[in-house]
């Protein structure tokens, strides 16, 4: 498999249940809010849905003036002022992430990242160069810089899918404003955006000045919802955001996303005990995972999943290893710039780390 979330093949197929380590959902699972009112999706199934998104962009919009002060990324009042016109809306992040590349001949990617970042630009033939990550999972701010040159466009992660690593924001400023003046797009990945918390690492304050900036997100991490397929693209540029609206079908996002949007977006609740879960299983996990003999390297991460380089087998060994165990992890080894002493493990709750821990403190070297 390309992806984590596997659970059909050596799982549910088989007859067996697995502990799911591989797909990075927030396992507080479907907030109540949706369940309690999915009866109004139903309703709707026999209607089309406004091919203009009206109320679905509406709630969109008060979701991210909320979430600028709320994840603590409101800066000296810089709140952005989103129109309908700054919001495309996909079935999925991934949707909308093939259309915005489908805009542009040259594109850098940031490496290792998000493998359907390069799916899609081979897909559309983009030429492609690589900005890769240090050896300790940073950024290379001047090594992207020097590759934007020869590039129409950027995309990376923030945080970064598999390590979890986010921009730092002074260091990016310099990138930022180059693509300004020399009409280069950023593409920011924002999909687990969230998982960082009160950390107010979104660039979404910065689209206010500078246009350069295309930031992807979705309902699928943090609100646990994959199956919806709810996606938005956010940006100032009328001209980029015209070209992906002309090359979409109509109707893209079904009733059961707008429902979905409608209230989980303002469910306050489900955010707080959300950030409450993250900030203490990310500390419980990256602790423990240190202790593990087979687990040479943790890297830090401020997400809901953890990069490890382990030692004395490879991804594969270890991923048999956890399948006989009834785990399920994500083998990095297809990221570009890793191979296979790498692997990535999703956050979940206390219990479930807890016998993560366990299966792992057995292993032998």
């Amino acid at each position: 498999m390309e992806h984590g979330g596997d659970i059909y093949t050596e799982g549910l197929l088989k007859g067996r249940k697995l502990l799911d380590f591989s797909s990075n959902i927030n396992p507080l699972g479907v907030p109540d809010s949706f369940k309690r009112n999915i009866g109004e999706a139903l309703e709707n199934v026999e209607k089309y849905p406004d091919a203009k998104y009206r109320e679905l962009k509406g709630n969109l919009r008060q979701y991210l003036y909320f979430a600028e002060n709320y994840f603590g990324n409101c800066r000296n009042s810089k709140v952005v002022n989103l129109e309908d016109r700054d919001i495309v809306l996909g079935n999925g992040a991934a949707e909308i992430i093939d259309l915005v590349i489908s805009c542009f001949k040259n594109i850098c990617i940031v490496v290792p990242s998000f493998i359907e970042y390069k799916k899609d630009a081979v897909k559309w033939k983009c030429n492609i160069n690589y900005s890769s990550l240090t050896e300790d999972m940073d950024y290379d701010y001047d090594d992207i810089k020097l590759k934007l040159q020869s590039a129409d466009a950027l995309i990376l992660g923030n945080p970064n899918n598999p390590n979890g690593k986010t921009i730092d924001r002074e260091r990016f400023h310099d990138i930022i404003n180059w693509c300004d003046k020399n009409q280069r797009t950023i593409i920011i990945d924002e999909a687990f955006v969230e998982f960082t918390g009160k950390s107010g690492c979104s660039f979404l304050d910065e689209m206010k000045y500078h246009k350069c900036i295309f930031i992807v997100r979705a309902l699928t991490k943090f609100f646990a919802l994959p199956g919806i397929r709810m996606g938005y693209g956010l940006c100032k540029d009328e001209k980029l955001m015209d070209i992906i609206r002309s090359r979409q079908n109509p109707w893209n996002v079904n009733c059961f996303a707008e429902t979905a949007a409608r209230y989980v977006l303002k469910d306050r609740a489900y955010m707080d005990s959300s950030l409450q879960w993250i900030e203490s299983e990310r500390k419980f996990m990256l602790e423990n995972l240190k202790e593990i003999p087979v687990i040479e390297k943790v890297y830090p991460t401020s997400s809901n999943f953890v990069l490890c380089k382990i030692q004395g087998m490879d991804c594969d060994e270890f991923y048999e290893m956890c399948l006989k165990k009834g785990v399920l992890i994500r083998k990095c080894s297809n990221f570009r710039g890793l191979d296979h002493r790498f692997i990535r493990l999703a956050i979940k709750d206390r219990d479930k780390n807890q016998r993560l821990m366990h299966i792992l403190g057995k292993m032998q070297l």
